[in-house]
């Protein structure tokens, strides 16, 4: 039995993806070819300074004028970093906005592993995390329909910044439920809450639902993992 405690979300979360590649056929050469990839150098102090600059004042343009406020110049102008240096952190706006996803995702996870939410079954805590991160993302709606429109936007060159974003919605999921060791119906049921909490999203963004119909949709979603 694995003790829980020693099991974070996201190594529960790499289980997950390894668990979907094992079930999704063809996949087996191209995710061994990813792996052999040789990883990127650990930023240095001045670099990582450098980048959460960066980072910062996309947050910044983004919450006060949305997407269209986020141009590539005035980022490199407000961060203080030169053009060309910026590119060579983020080569577009959408790898930009979308590490803006991840970083404010992480953020999230921080806080809710400070505080966990309360709740007697998995489907409960789930849903009040993801109910809790919703909160957060309606106090700055233009900051959320840049990330959100983002992800829509995202080609194959921005997959790698797509799968940490994923990855990491999936390690707070998994800590939500407090499950050590999830079962492959599980963790399918993970990736429906994911899909769920995403297109929940989406919609509320683009005015076609309210936040009672995103919060329905979420708990309906959520106990699938009471169901597995």
């Amino acid at each position: 039995m694995v003790d829980v405690t020693k099991v974070t979300g996201a190594e529960r979360a790499d289980r997950a993806e390894r668990a979907g590649r094992a079930e999704r056929p063809g996949r087996a050469d191209t995710a061994a070819a990813v792996d052999a990839r040789p990883a990127a150098l650990p930023l240095t102090e001045r670099q990582e300074a450098r980048r959460r600059r960066i980072l910062d004042a996309s947050t910044r343009l983004a919450g006060g004028g949305g997407f269209d406020a986020v141009q590539m110049r005035e980022v490199a102008e407000v961060s203080g970093v030169a053009l060309g240096t910026l590119y060579r952190y983020f080569p577009s706006k959408i790898h930009l906005l979308v590490a803006m996803m991840q970083d404010q995702l992480e953020e999230l996870h921080g806080t809710l592993r400070r505080d966990p939410p309360g709740g007697g079954t998995p489907a409960q805590r789930v849903t009040r995390t993801l109910m809790r991160a919703f909160r957060a993302l309606q106090r700055e709606p233009l900051l959320a329909d840049a990330m959100v429109r983002a992800l829509i936007f995202a080609d194959r060159g921005v997959s790698a910044e797509v799968d940490r974003v994923s990855r990491r919605t999936t390690a707070i999921i998994l800590d939500a439920t407090g499950l050590a060791d999830p079962t492959p119906a599980q963790l399918s049921a993970v990736r429906v809450i994911e899909h769920t909490w995403h297109s929940a999203l989406i919609t509320w963004l683009s005015g076609r639902a309210s936040i009672a119909r995103v919060r329905a949709d979420i708990e309906t979603a959520c106990r699938l993992i009471d169901l597995t």
